[in-house]
């Protein structure tokens, strides 16, 4: 299923067809969640590779064997992608890990009668904007990047694939009263405290660990790490899907990247942006390390 020239338009977001059908998302929509589940959910270049690989770790004790065997899209596989069935149906483990890129107002209904357990992952959006630019050139499954000042305004429009950032971050923040079993975790929490992070995930997952273990997932999930381990850094994709001479998937992994991508004018752009639609967002950011 190559369609790496499709783009599936879903509620009004565009989706790359090369991983998704109008039946996957739909069948998305109506999954039976069970109680036991992990939902990583984010909007992409949040963090989302760093999070599966932490989640992985921690529910195997810090034990990195599956993660240097088994790849990540098999081990929390996409709820809106085409072969999301035929992997879980393969890897019947429990508790389930289920990654997804879908914003609340689709997910969420699906979500109310289930305890399953989201982990929300958010970044500053100007280091997402810079690192969803790059992925773009890399990635033969996505449309066009463009010039950046083409693509800045792309995303803060909401008319990239996986629709608004704005949209995304606060449907799935905003959920305090109705999903008690949600936890928000930055990928500045991450890269500041790594160690601190997995200690509150591991809390969060009821899965306990001793030091030692806490050290061991430190080790495993560094970028260092995660960008030489082939069963994350999609090396093992193809080049006509992903292609590496232009540029690597795990690519900087740094907090304010921005800085060296954004002129002054497209900061200014960017703020007036920003203040609009977060005015009644009370989430702080981190934009510089």
């Amino acid at each position: 299923m190559a369609r790496l020239d499709v783009t599936e338009v879903f509620h009004g977001i565009c989706f790359p067809g090369h991983l998704h059908t109008q039946d996957s998302l739909q069948l998305a929509l109506k999954f039976p969640f069970q109680d036991t589940d992990i939902l990583i959910v984010s909007y992409p270049k949040s963090g989302t590779t760093w999070m599966q690989e932490i989640v992985s770790l921690i529910s195997n004790k810090g034990d990195p064997h599956l993660s240097m065997k088994v790849p990540n899209w098999t081990r929390s596989p996409w709820l809106e992608q085409y072969y999301f069935a035929a992997i879980l149906e393969a890897s019947p483990s429990t508790p389930r890990v289920i990654t997804t890129h879908l914003p609340y107002h689709l997910l969420g209904p699906g979500l109310h009668s289930s305890k399953a357990k989201v982990i929300y992952v958010s970044r500053n959006p100007k280091d997402v904007a810079v690192s969803f630019y790059h992925f773009h050139k890399i990635a033969n499954f996505l449309p066009e990047a463009g010039s950046f000042p083409q693509f800045l305004k792309s995303f803060l429009e909401g008319t990239l694939s996986y629709g608004s950032w704005f949209d995304h971050v606060k449907g799935w923040t905003n959920q305090p009263a109705t999903m008690n079993n949600l936890l928000h975790i930055t990928y500045e929490e991450m890269s500041l405290d790594l160690h601190g992070a997995i200690k509150r995930l591991s809390s969060f997952l009821q899965c306990p660990l001793v030091e030692d273990e806490v050290n061991n997932c430190v080790k495993h999930c560094t970028f260092n790490s995660m960008k030489h381990n082939n069963m994350v850094n999609y090396t093992q994709i193809s080049p006509d899907i992903i292609d590496h001479n232009k540029g690597s998937f795990m690519r900087k992994g740094k907090i304010g990247d921005w800085k060296n991508m954004f002129s002054d004018e497209q900061n200014q752009y960017f703020n007036s942006v920003f203040k609009s639609e977060m005015q009644d967002c009370t989430l702080q950011f981190i934009w510089d390390e």
